[in-house]
């Protein structure tokens, strides 16, 4: 072969290399998020507040308003722990969710100081209809959904964790809530906050892009509890989202369900 040819040769090869791969059923694959919401009523929802029956809406605490999702607390005269979630109807394990959310309006008349601008999405939450009557919270792990003002600071996207525990970096934690790393956000600004969920293995939290709070092992811890909602890993449940004192609204409620890869 002479210089002249050797020279085409290899300059075909590099240009070759330049040249995207042709795209295949496994490179096209785009993921397939669903609306938990639609936008217009609380169809595939079931609400459970604090006092009353599944299903019992007090006061119109969750409804749905210009495509929005919100709770607020106009009916009550005080909020006398009358804590509510909202829950997906049916259970998920493997998953992202993500979401936008912001808070409006004022503080309930009598809600505890912790709840403002608070709001949170519960985890692999027990059933509505497994809960006791006065039961303030389900046996779950949440993700904290803060914001801030000129009176408070609050980073978002921490972890609690109602009747259970976790272990982050690799020890357990010991308090109930542990603080994300995330910045403050104003609370009448939209944020997006997102999930990974993986069984009981592991959980990140991810805000406005960012993720800000990792945590592994998830385990039921109930207590007294035990006969409604076993101890042991917490692999599935369902997805809440809070009414516990300040009123929130939420947009953009989507999942993509990985339960398919996880078998």
């Amino acid at each position: 072969m002479n210089k002249l040819c050797l020279l085409v040769s290899v300059g075909l090869l590099a240009l070759g290399a330049c040249v995207p791969a042709k795209k295949t059923k496994e490179t096209e694959k785009v993921e397939k998020w669903v609306s938990l919401f639609n936008g217009k009523d609380l169809e595939g929802w079931t609400v459970k507040i604090s006092g009353y029956p599944v299903g019992e809406n007090f006061g119109n605490t969750f409804y749905v308003e210009d495509s929005l999702l919100k709770c607020d607390f106009r009916a009550y005269d005080r909020f006398n722990e009358r804590f509510g979630h909202i829950y997906t109807n049916r259970e998920y394990s493997h998953f992202k969710l993500r979401l936008e959310y912001r808070f409006f309006g004022k503080h309930a008349d009598g809600a505890p100081g912790w709840s403002y601008l608070n709001s949170g999405m519960m985890l692999h939450a027990q059933s509505p209809e497994s809960m006791l009557l006065d039961q303030s919270f389900p046996v779950s792990i949440e993700a904290q959904l803060l914001g801030s003002d000129s009176t408070v600071t609050n980073t978002t996207g921490n972890v609690c964790t109602p009747g259970t525990d976790v272990y982050i970096n690799n020890e357990l934690y010991p308090a109930h809530c542990a603080s994300s790393s995330s910045k403050n956000y104003p609370g009448d600004e939209w944020v997006k906050a997102e999930v990974v969920v993986l069984g009981d293995s592991i959980v990140h939290h991810i805000i406005n892009g960012d993720t800000v709070m990792t945590y592994t092992r998830l385990t039921v811890k109930a207590e007294d509890m035990t006969d409604r909602v076993p101890d042991g890993p917490l692999k599935s449940g369902r997805i809440a989202l809070q009414a516990e004192g300040f009123p929130t609204a939420f947009r953009n409620i989507e999942i993509l369900d990985l339960s398919e890869q996880y078998k």
